[in-house]
């Protein structure tokens, strides 16, 4: 899995892993995991890009219900057996 690294609330970097991928409406969506030991228990985040600069993208956490409920229908469908995740 490929590993990206996200800048904690204090300043702090989180590294996540990225499970999927997929778009919705032109925009880019990451299912992203805090491990990547396939047989542990992991949190799963479902990330959006929100800006893109000439070197940077920016990601931030999906945090509105509708939204939130399609996207996680679409990675359940991407993903299937895969991985045993619960989003909801």
């Amino acid at each position: 899995m490929e590993q990206i690294i996200l800048s904690g609330l204090d300043g702090e970097d989180i590294p996540v892993y990225i499970m999927e991928e997929t778009q919705l409406s032109g925009i880019k969506y990451l299912l992203v995991c805090d491990s990547q030991d396939e047989e542990e228990d992991a949190n799963a985040f479902i990330l959006k890009e929100v800006t893109e600069d000439d070197s940077e993208v920016v990601y931030e956490i999906v945090e509105d219900d509708v939204e939130f409920d399609a996207v996680a229908k679409l990675f359940e469908e991407l993903v299937g057996d895969e991985a045993d995740i619960d989003i909801e």
